[in-house]
């Protein structure tokens, strides 16, 4: 697939910081710019949610900026894995193709969890599509790994 998008050369390291900002960027939603703002303390920002509990904002709207909380915890809790993972993959000389493939659609699998996650959750028919998509994410980080295990 890399391939196919002219991406011969090795981009696979360069996704690492790309993911986190995507692991970072719902707090711009949440606190720096977004509805949050006004209760987002930048000073100190992990109280936040405590701040938000207590809040007066409409309800939907005080958990849709729980969940983007909550994602950008994830994306931190998941985030070393990915990197060790592209780390071991490229140290096992890992084809660029290959790399390039899995830490695209690594970053690709995070966006879509990342909107499921925050706007999604409000449609019920959409919520299963969470776990789906967070385990596709883990399955892309862990082929990296058996990759780069197999000497592939």
């Amino acid at each position: 697939m890399a391939s196919y998008l002219g991406l011969e050369k090795n981009i696979s390291y360069w996704t690492i910081p790309t993911a986190l900002i995507l692991a970072l960027s719902p707090r711009v939603y949440t606190g720096f710019r977004g509805p949050g703002k006004n209760i987002f303390d930048p000073g100190n920002p992990r109280t936040f949610t405590a701040r938000l509990q207590s809040s007066d904002i409409d309800k939907n709207l005080k958990a849709r900026l729980q969940r983007a909380e909550a994602v950008v915890a994830n994306g931190f809790e998941t985030l070393g894995l990915y990197a060790a993972a592209v780390t071991a993959g490229n140290a096992a000389h890992v084809s660029a193709d290959t790399m390039n493939t899995l830490a695209l659609c690594y970053l690709a699998s995070r966006l879509l969890y990342t909107w499921i996650y925050i706007w999604g959750q409000e449609n019920r028919k959409i919520r299963p599509l969470r776990t789906i998509v967070w385990c596709v994410g883990i399955i892309l980080t862990m082929n990296m790994f058996i990759k780069a295990g197999s000497g592939i």
